[in-house]
């Protein structure tokens, strides 16, 4: 690829989208699956996108999960945020529950970014936020499709909400977006990689996103875990926290 100027989000979403190109080319070349299939998807996702970002923005830092992490990047004002395959599991099962994540924070805030959900065709960016959907009724959360945490159903038995369970992380924040939910609430553990691009996406859709004691997302720490996370529909904020009892 070589692109003319563009803008950090116009970037995030051009790798994301390629990225996730390569990505569904393998998945559905059969010539791998299962475990083996997530890990080269893996390592062809992380290989790309750590060498683009080298090539269009050398200056600043990277943070993969792929990668191995170097702290020297706290010192630096800009630090790219990837995943390059998020829901690994769903991936190698053949499922289009996964996602691709690239994002950029500055100072700390997610200031841009892409999630590409390549099984769907789709990819959402900060720089073309979505209109929002009418909200469902009953709310719809979201929760992991394999361990749903308990703070999730007890917070969507008291909204009186229905549970909809999907894989990856960034897939489930994409859902909010798109309006095929209104919660996105996890307490299961995170780290940095999973919810950056997910949350500069749903910030610039005019979604809440915070932490779940609704203390604002910080990135670019020096240990990149992020434990907790709250992706939902403005109007439904109070009553999410009162559910938490924050």
């Amino acid at each position: 690829m070589e692109p003319g100027p563009v803008t950090d989000a116009e970037l995030a979403a051009m790798l994301a989208g390629e990225a996730g190109r390569l990505l569904l080319e393998l998945q559905q070349s059969g010539e791998l699956e299962g475990k083996a299939l997530g890990r080269r998807g893996d390592d062809i996702g992380n290989g790309f996108l750590c060498a683009a970002l080298r090539q269009y923005r050398p200056e600043d830092a990277l943070l993969s999960e792929e990668e191995k992490d170097c702290d020297t990047r706290c010192s630096v004002s800009r630090v790219w945020i990837i995943d390059p395959l998020d829901g690994t599991r769903e991936y190698g099962e053949g499922r289009t529950d996964w996602a691709v994540h690239v994002a950029l924070a500055i100072d700390g805030v997610a200031s841009a970014g892409a999630v590409a959900l390549p099984g769907l065709g789709v990819t959402l960016c900060s720089g073309k936020p979505v209109a929002l959907m009418a909200a469902n009724h009953p709310p719809k959360m979201l929760v992991s499709r394999s361990r749903p945490a308990a703070e999730a159903v007890a917070v969507a038995e008291k909204l009186g909400a229905e549970l909809l369970p999907m894989g990856s992380a960034g897939a489930k924040a994409m859902a909010v977006v798109r309006g095929d939910a209104d919660i996105y609430l996890h307490t299961g553990g995170q780290y940095e990689w999973d919810n950056c691009a997910p949350v500069a996406v749903a910030q610039a859709a005019g979604l809440h996103c915070s932490r779940i004691d609704g203390s604002a997302m910080r990135y670019n720490n020096r240990n990149p875990y992020l434990p907790d996370l709250l992706i939902c529909r403005q109007e439904l904020v109070g009553r999410v926290m009162e559910a938490l009892g924050s």
